[in-house]
């Protein structure tokens, strides 16, 4: 009884090494289907599928079988897709524990390295947290991986159909279909119990029975070469293309370059997640080995924040690692205009309108101006407020309402605005809000861009409370903030007045012209919705 396990152990073993060194042009062409028949074997072809004048017709009346991992993404490691969902679903501690494992993986089995990083990365997880990971986090990460070379075969073809050898489809379906434009994605399935997910892979037949509705279809294969010969998967569904498989080796994947940001498929507008950087192994590591060092600075940076005037508290952010870069500081100008506007008389405040890249945003434009201006908010928690070293004023959904309390802030004092009503990561502005436009009879537009290396400082999810943390957070964050000439809000041009949207989108687009950064019409709803699934409504604690 003791000699049958064994038996199964070195049977199992002898399959793998055959596969591993056995000669990959006789498992080609003495495969055979599952009636015992010898299958149509299809032409292999050792390199991209490569759209021209005369192809394309071909292509566009055939299906592409797309390997994701094979075609499409320049790395072969798929580590770091499961460590931001280990981390970005789960938590820090679920992260560490796969890290730790790392070393141990990399002496298994490609199949085994998959379902032991899905037993750790899944196991407990609600189905939603996975789903928004996969919608608002896992895209940006794919799109950097992507090869350009691989992008450019896969626009030759009109009907795309993906396929996940290791990644399963719940992390990789969302990215696929929205910005890519696949018509179809196949992958492993993730077993869930009760809504939460066990950590169990369902089998790899399974995963077949999506390829059912393509049965008729003229297909062709693109993949790589050392998961097509290493990988009985792949002959499972490469047998579907009688025809023709493309596959790219190893060398020519290394030359693949990374996808141009202007060539996107689907411009990368919102996405969500802590992690601002590639979670390697190393820089995972990295992470691990800093975030002691981080929680002390974070409390020393908001210490410094909160307790030290103005005038030092910049100088002494500076010496703990945090840049701050001033352009045409009010200050210190010599335009003429600023410098009037600042000794003149003036019966309210100045209005200061600006992007919005982090909750901080308002406290920086008041402590370069030296002095206490009052920041408009919508939707903070309290615990944000409570902490912030400048009065905040709260507004509502209702337009009258909003523009009351703002007409009694200037009043008090300078205000500072964000008409997004959201922050963006990426270099586009959002739809400016034009209720500012209606208040004073001049604005000063500030251009601000900020940088983390680490960790995002801004979340759509419930610890949005942490955001200024996590900003501080970085080894190195840094602030640029430039005072823009001021503009007037009343526009008259061949007798027409401006509408005060109109006069909204102006500012926008000096803003945008300033930084360099697209204006668009998209508003804090439609980040909401596409990253969180509401309309950005955050409970006020």
């Amino acid at each position: 009884m003791a000699s049958k396990p064994f038996s199964k152990s070195f049977l199992a073993f002898y399959r793998f090494a055959r596969r591993r060194l056995g000669n990959p042009a006789s498992q080609l062409h003495h495969r055979r289907g599952t009636s015992g028949i010898p299958t149509t074997c299809p032409n292999i072809i050792e390199r991209r599928p490569l759209s021209s004048s005369q192809d394309d017709d071909h292509f566009q009346n055939q299906v592409l079988i797309l390997d994701v991992e094979g075609g499409l993404l320049r790395s072969p490691c798929i580590f770091p897709y499961f460590m931001l969902v280990a981390i970005e679903a789960g938590f820090f501690l679920r992260g560490l524990i796969l890290l730790c494992l790392y070393p141990f993986l990399c002496c298994l089995p490609q199949e085994v390295q998959s379902k032991v990083m899905v037993m750790v990365c899944f196991f407990g997880l609600a189905e939603e947290k996975v789903a928004r990971v996969a919608r608002a986090t896992l895209p940006k990460h794919f799109l950097e991986d992507v090869g350009r070379e691989g992008l450019e075969a896969v626009r030759g073809f009109k009907r795309v159909v993906g396929f996940s050898r290791t990644i399963p489809r719940v992390m990789v379906e969302a990215f696929l279909k929205e910005y890519v434009g696949l018509e179809m994605v196949v992958g492993r399935e993730v077993k869930m119990v009760g809504g939460r997910y066990v950590g169990v892979l369902e089998m790899e037949s399974e995963a077949m029975l999506g390829m059912a509705n393509l049965e008729g279809a003229e297909m062709i294969g693109f993949g790589s070469s050392s998961s097509y010969f290493g990988n009985d998967y792949h002959h499972q569904l490469f047998t579907r293309c009688k025809f023709e498989i493309y596959l790219v080796t190893p060398e020519q994947k290394r030359k693949w370059s990374p996808l141009p940001r202007d060539q996107y498929p689907k411009p990368l507008i919102f996405h969500d997640g802590r992690l601002a950087f590639r979670p390697t192994p190393q820089a995972t590591l990295a992470m691990f080995m800093w975030l002691p060092f981080a929680i002390f600075l974070t409390v020393l940076r908001t210490l410094i924040f909160l307790s030290l005037p103005y005038s030092l508290s910049i100088p002494i952010e500076n010496a703990t690692g945090i840049t701050t870069r001033v352009i045409n500081s009010p200050l210190t100008t010599t335009d003429q205009a600023i410098s009037e506007a600042l000794v003149q008389p003036n019966p309210h405040g100045r209005l200061y309108v600006c992007n919005h890249r982090t909750l901080l945003d308002p406290i920086y434009i008041s402590t370069i101006l030296n002095k206490q201006a009052l920041a408009v908010t919508y939707s903070v928690s309290r615990l944000s407020e409570l902490l912030s070293p400048i009065r905040t004023v709260r507004l509502t959904r209702n337009r009258e309402e909003d523009r009351r309390r703002m007409e009694q802030s200037l009043q008090k004092g300078d205000l500072v605005v964000c008409p997004e009503g959201t922050t963006c990561r990426e270099p586009y502005l959002l739809r400016f809000s034009p209720l500012f436009v209606e208040l004073v009879d001049e604005v000063y537009p500030v251009a601000l861009v900020s940088w983390s290396g680490m960790f995002y400082g801004t979340s759509t999810g419930k610890s949005k409370y942490l955001d200024p943390f996590y900003f501080f957070m970085n080894p190195h964050p840094a602030y640029v903030i430039e005072f823009m000439d001021k503009m007037p809000t009343s526009v008259v041009t061949n007798g027409r007045r401006w509408e005060s949207y109109e006069v909204a989108n102006l500012v926008q687009d000096e803003i945008g012209r300033v930084l360099e950064f697209k204006p668009t019409m998209l508003t804090r709803k439609d980040k909401y919705m596409m990253l969180a699934g509401n309309e950005g409504v955050v409970d006020a604690k």
